[in-house]
């Protein structure tokens, strides 16, 4: 239970990596706020966690709806004690063909939203302490071809989280702030990817990353889920602007 009496906002947290997270740190002790803007999903998983979850709807790229969920977390529990900013979105698309478009809301939902998401908890939790998680991905230190607006989006949280860390510690405000970095997770989001490639490119795709998994396989959710306990839990207590990579090995190479 290392999240006993602990508070825990989940952005992304219906389905996937934020799905598990949500799960786990249940488990170990906390109430959680599953917030998403699938409703149908998000309620459905808070009534399966049963009285210690509650389904937000948020949209992260939107500031007054940061400040609403928060608001309504403070009314109803009291405090906030963890933040994870899981959600996010890949369009892939070349550098030739990846549209402005595309870019823009990679870069409004994936990078803005952990921006907005920390500013505005960093607001509550200063007075008493926290922990922030921020969901990166090894997409962040390392490029791939078909994916470079969810690159620079990822590669933005990351180095935006060193930043945010330093200034929290510079303050004495008690707050801890990591990136995770996942590699290759079978969740909704990596088969939706692969399916906008056409059959050849997915082949060569799944060859490629498989063959450089030293483990042999993709992640479970639930494999991330463990390590975003451990960067919330007081087992992390010295670890702070740090990046934690959890990939079976791929960036090893």
């Amino acid at each position: 239970m290392r999240l006993e009496n602990k508070v825990a906002l989940v952005t992304g947290g219906a389905s996937g990596i934020g799905a598990a997270i949500c799960t786990r740190f249940v488990k170990e002790g906390a109430t959680v706020i599953v917030a998403d803007i699938n409703r149908p999903n998000g309620i459905a998983l808070a009534r399966e966690l049963g009285e210690q979850a509650m389904f937000m709807e948020l949209d992260v790229q939107q500031p007054q709806q940061w400040q609403e969920v928060i608001g309504k977390i403070l009314t109803t529990y009291g405090q906030l004690d963890i933040l994870v900013n899981n959600a996010g979105i890949a369009i892939t698309g070349d550098i030739e063909n990846c549209t402005l478009e595309d870019w823009q809301q990679t870069q409004s939902i994936n990078s803005d939203g952990v921006f907005i998401g920390c500013q505005e908890t960093i607001k509550v939790m200063k007075a008493r302490g926290g922990a922030i998680i921020n969901i990166s991905s090894i997409e962040g230190i390392i490029g791939e071809p078909k994916l470079p607006a969810y690159n620079a989006s990822k590669g933005a949280v990351r180095i935006f989280t060193k930043s945010a860390a330093l200034h929290c510690a510079q303050k004495d405000y008690a707050i801890r702030i990591n990136s995770l970095h996942p590699g290759y997770v079978s969740t909704p989001m990596v088969s939706q990817a692969i399916a906008e490639f056409t059959e050849a490119e997915a082949v060569e795709f799944q060859h490629r990353v498989l063959s450089n998994i030293p483990l042999k396989r993709m992640a479970q959710p639930e494999e991330i889920a463990a390590t975003a306990l451990f960067l919330a839990s007081d087992d992390a207590s010295y670890i702070t602007g740090a990046e934690l990579i959890v990939d079976g090995g791929y960036t090893a190479h």
